[in-house]
């Protein structure tokens, strides 16, 4: 396409936003906004392909070139509690950005993918756009389960989450784990048994003060913290039993087996992972993605957070329009703007690399 038509295909992107937002996408409930986002490629005559809630368009115009994934989420958390407005009705939200669920994270990245990819059709670049499904809950049908249908497609990838078009090249892995403090139960009234909170409050103290010894030169320390504490009956009985959840956002420096067999040793509570495939990512070393994006003077750095980009194995960056900050709080929102920012970013991006 021309370059005369970058415009229209940014406020194409912004009508599909907001029929995105107004589409309930919760992670194992995107069939409707999957659905919607089919018919609106096939009304525009962009060949695609839907493998259970994941969309799949193939540019490939040289086999024996490389190709370039642009990979993006469809689904949403659940709205959390405080919105000020519907946050499935984005129709009422001010003239400078879209509003709702879903509109920053991960709907910009979406839309401004799709524009991007349109924008390169009948081009000589090889690229394979990709729309997931599950992402923000980890789902086996989503990237888990389609890399495998797709890699040997895919030589490098721009991972669109909102990130303000800065290029993570690296980000922290996800570990959740499961403790169980066992005591004994009791009558509160003549001290009797063990108190199994006495017991997760010891654990959970060693826990704070755990440093682990290798530290990332990109990533720093693992982080680690406990989100989570549920115990006892009834105000009048000893509880037996104590569970809390440690949240860890590991580096490259460790596997998460070594960190459970670590954690393991200072507590006595049981320690259960509900994951150990949920790694860090970094990009390669010489990367010509990085490359591209030093040339560019686009800034790079380490992101906490986590994506699809630890469900592939092929050298990628995370990139992409709104800021992380918005995502999965109330109020939700992302700047016409910042599509528009995104799209012509990713546009010469992808020329340069």
């Amino acid at each position: 396409m021309r370059n005369t038509d970058i415009q229209t295909l940014i406020s194409e992107a912004t009508v599909l936003l907001k029929e995105m937002v107004a589409i309930p996408s919760p992670s194992f409930n995107e069939d409707d906004v999957c659905s919607h986002i089919c018919g609106w490629m096939t009304e525009r005559n962009i060949g695609h392909k839907r493998i259970g809630n994941n969309i799949i368009s193939e540019h490939i115009v040289d086999p024996t070139a490389p190709t370039l994934m642009l990979c993006a989420h469809m689904d949403t958390v659940l709205p959390c509690e405080g919105y000020t407005f519907d946050p499935y009705r984005p129709e009422n939200c001010p003239d400078d950005r879209i509003q709702g669920l879903g509109s920053n994270d991960d709907g910009a990245s979406v839309v401004s993918m799709i524009a991007t990819f349109r924008y390169f059709l009948g081009s000589d670049k090889n690229l394979l756009l990709v729309l997931t499904c599950e992402e923000e809950r980890s789902g086996l049908n989503g990237m888990t389960g389609l890399w495998a249908q797709i890699r040997d497609k895919v030589d490098y990838a721009i991972v669109g989450e909102p990130t303000g078009m800065r290029a993570a090249t690296a980000e922290r892995g996800l570990l959740v784990i499961d403790a169980t403090a066992h005591g004994i139960s009791g009558h509160a009234a003549r001290n009797e048994g063990v108190n199994a909170i006495d017991i997760a409050l010891d654990d959970i103290q060693r826990l704070k003060s755990h440093r682990f010894e290798k530290i990332s030169p990109r990533m720093g320390k693992v982080n680690l913290n406990v989100t989570q504490i549920n115990a006892g009956t009834a105000h009048n009985v000893i509880p037996d039993i104590c569970t809390f959840v440690i949240d860890i956002r590991p580096t490259e420096q460790y596997t998460n087996e070594e960190i459970c067999r670590e954690l393991q040793g200072i507590c006595k509570s049981t320690l259960k992972p509900r994951n150990l495939s949920n790694l860090s990512s970094a990009t390669g070393e010489g990367s010509r993605l990085q490359r591209t994006a030093e040339k560019l003077g686009i800034d790079t750095f380490s992101s906490p957070t986590t994506s699809d980009w630890m469900r592939i194995d092929c050298d990628a960056i995370k990139m992409g329009p709104g800021e992380s900050s918005r995502s999965h709080k109330k109020d939700e929102f992302v700047y016409i703007k910042e599509i528009e920012g995104g799209v012509r970013t990713y546009i010469e991006f992808i020329e340069q690399l």
